[in-house]
């Protein structure tokens, strides 16, 4: 098992719940209570497996360890605000940010990016998960439809999270 990204729709006492719960110092309760509410039949979350380093390349040239707050394809992916010293990575998008993520997600012609795409840049680049065997084509071809359908899907869940006056909670572990 790897580790997996997960983008869920978050409303404002959610949200400050978690700030309660990393403030008062009981961070180890936060994953408990993220899990709490993935639960929740009405939540709407997008599960973009190990595809988030590989997606934020594709979008912004970069992986997340050069992620950037003023990007907002950066932002998209990797979000802009930490939860910090905890074990698993959690951020969130807030909803000021979702309209500019949308435009640039619509924007962003990815099926021109990913005509370039190929295994060695995402080997020289360190992405994860360290799947870039250079040899296989078939793996390439689905690769660029899995990162295509996750792109579009990451569009449709910020357009979810702006008509629900949410905000995007990202966790990746």
């Amino acid at each position: 098992m790897g580790m997996i990204a997960n983008y869920q729709l978050v409303n404002e006492n959610e949200l400050e719940r978690m700030r309660e719960l990393v403030e008062g110092g009981k961070a180890s309760d936060l994953m408990g209570y993220i899990e709490t509410l993935q639960e929740k039949e009405e939540t709407e979350i997008l599960d973009i497996d190990k595809m988030w380093d590989v997606m934020h390349f594709v979008l912004t040239g970069v992986s997340t360890d050069e992620r950037s707050s003023d990007n907002p394809l950066s932002v998209a992916v990797i979000g802009v605000d930490l939860f910090e010293d905890l074990s698993q990575f959690v951020a969130c998008v807030k909803n000021d940010r979702v309209p500019e993520i949308i435009s640039a997600l619509e924007d962003f012609d990815y099926e021109k990016a990913l005509e370039d795409f190929n295994m060695e840049d995402c080997a020289n680049a360190g992405l994860y998960p360290n799947i870039w065997d250079k040899d296989n084509e078939d793996l390439v071809d689905e690769l660029i439809e899995e990162i295509s359908d996750y792109i579009e899907g990451l569009r449709d869940f910020y357009k979810k999270v702006l008509e629900a006056g949410g905000h995007a909670l990202i966790t990746i572990y």
